[in-house]
């Protein structure tokens, strides 16, 4: 709940600073010299890729938070079996051991989104997040039955 919370505060404060920025490209715009103009439409094109990349971010969010709700409906969410350090981090060790099962399991059943979904789950354990991401693409688009490229 404190993520869904911190992702909701952290998107309004952007969407704020997209209206705001978007008002002073306007403003520049309105001004009508050539070179106001031209950073007026150049200040416009920031919030309209910020508001894009926020919306794409909040789509997959929507759709992996999907995904686990289905697989937890189903009993397969991963289990947590990971050492943690005395201060709560992931140990290493552990992380990639539970990796090397999960990227067996994947490479056993390359078509099963679940395969992927537990294996973004355990690139996220061991921090790799680009990977992660993809992984979890991956699991989305095999679930909605679509094929892409990882």
């Amino acid at each position: 709940m404190r993520a869904k919370l911190t992702y909701a505060v952290t998107a309004a404060v952007l969407v704020f600073y997209f209206v705001l920025v978007g008002s002073r490209g306007v403003m520049l715009i309105q001004s009508g010299t050539l070179l106001t103009v031209t950073f007026g439409v150049a200040v416009l094109i920031l919030p309209v890729i910020g508001l894009w990349f926020l919306w794409k971010n909040t789509q997959f969010v929507r759709r992996a938070n999907a995904l686990a709700a289905e697989l937890d409906a189903e009993g397969g969410l991963p289990v947590d079996e990971l050492t943690r350090t005395p201060g709560g981090r992931i140990d290493r060790d552990s992380a990639d051991e539970v990796f090397a099962k999960r990227k067996a399991e994947t490479e056993d059943a390359p078509d099963d989104w679940r395969s992927w979904f537990r294996l973004a789950v355990a690139y996220h354990d061991a921090r790799d997040t680009p990977r992660a991401r993809k992984a979890m693409q991956r699991a989305i688009a095999l679930h909605d039955g679509r094929t892409i490229e990882v």
